[in-house]
């Protein structure tokens, strides 16, 4: 009977744990997102956001699209083979890399990139007290290191998806066209037939969403970090984690939404 007790405990515990945490991060979100539309507007943080996220995050999103579509077309192939079904490479790849794979890995790529490069930079200012320095000198730390990244990732991530997608579709064709033996104008039609505006409305959407996301988890796990450096380590791993996670989740559950019959 104690032995249950316990247990019963020690869930309860790990439940209220996960309430605790769910309605900090969403009291830490509405908090931040709210000052993007209230003045003043820190533009020269948000540029900075911006290019570290979108423009650095170029070559590494672009490399990931490219070969996963090389792939998904080659691997594509050798399965629809089997059912004498190679006419529908062409879809299955401009779908695969538009609704799915385009937004979600672009946006693991630059969790694991951007979100620890913002967890460690204000996880290093809150343990030397740079943060609390802001707020001594009347400056909202919300308002100069939350908001202007958040609005950064919003519009970064859907403009990098646009370039993964248009790669990713290119890495298919190549595969395609100079390994399969396809004609180039039969697969450009195919693709052009399939593709419809949802697919990439719906991609474009999951990627503003998980844009949010990785710079919300970056920034929480960065301005709550404790501990001196060891903790602006522990809070760069919890970044990247929690972001990869809940890109995951928020893709079922914006697939579901979209494309739920």
């Amino acid at each position: 009977m104690t032995a249950a007790l316990d247990f019963v405990a020690w869930l309860g515990r790990i439940l209220l744990g996960a309430c605790v945490a769910s309605g900090r991060l969403a009291l830490f979100c509405i908090n931040g997102l709210s000052h993007i539309a209230r003045p003043p507007f820190y533009g020269r943080m948000f540029l900075r956001a911006f290019v570290e996220i979108g423009y650095f995050s170029l070559p590494v999103v672009a490399l990931t699209a490219i070969f996963t579509g090389m792939v998904l077309a080659l691997q594509s192939s050798t399965g629809l083979s089997r059912f004498s079904a190679d006419s529908a490479v062409a879809s299955l790849v401009v779908l695969s890399v538009t609704r799915e794979l385009g937004p979600v890995l672009a946006g693991l790529m630059v969790a694991g990139r951007v979100g620890a490069s913002i967890a460690a930079e204000i996880g290093t200012m809150r343990v030397t007290d740079q943060i609390d320095a802001l707020s001594t000198l009347s400056t909202n730390p919300m308002k100069y290191l939350v908001a202007p990244r958040l609005l950064a990732g919003l519009i970064a991530l859907p403009l990098l998806v646009v370039v993964a997608d248009i790669l990713g579709v290119m890495g298919g064709f190549i595969i395609a066209t100079e390994k399969l033996g396809f004609n180039a104008i039969t697969y450009l039609n195919s693709t052009l037939d399939f593709i419809q505006t949802d697919d990439v409305v719906s991609g474009l959407v999951k990627a503003a969403v998980f844009g949010v996301l990785i710079v919300l988890m970056g920034c929480y796990q960065g301005y709550n970090s404790k501990g001196g450096a060891q903790g602006v380590g522990a809070a760069t791993t919890s970044a990247v984690v929690s972001a990869s996670v809940l890109i995951l989740a928020f893709d079922y559950v914006l697939t579901e939404l979209f494309f739920a019959r």
